[in-house]
């Protein structure tokens, strides 16, 4: 195994985890800036108003995005399995 095997797989596995990450992060921040915009309009300073919306989101976008999430992980670890047999 070489460097550029090495960086090859680090670089399949940052894309693996911010492709998996992506949807769980993208509807808590779009939920997060939303309940923030209303709470500003609204002057409400109660902590479960964030707290509750944002885990819905991520339980919902989590819950939709999951055969991505797995295809993108068994996509890299097919990857990595075949070089393994291959002998690097």
């Amino acid at each position: 195994m070489n460097e550029a095997d090495a960086l090859d797989i680090v670089q399949a596995a940052v894309w693996t985890i911010l492709v998996a990450s992506g949807p769980a992060v993208m509807a808590a921040m779009v939920v997060g800036v939303f309940i923030a915009f209303l709470q500003a309009l609204t002057q409400i300073q109660e902590m479960t108003l964030t707290f509750v919306p944002k885990i819905i989101a991520v339980m919902l976008a989590l819950g939709i995005s999951a055969p991505l999430i797995g295809g993108q992980i068994s996509i890299f670890t097919n990857m990595v399995f075949s070089r393994i047999q291959s002998g690097f």
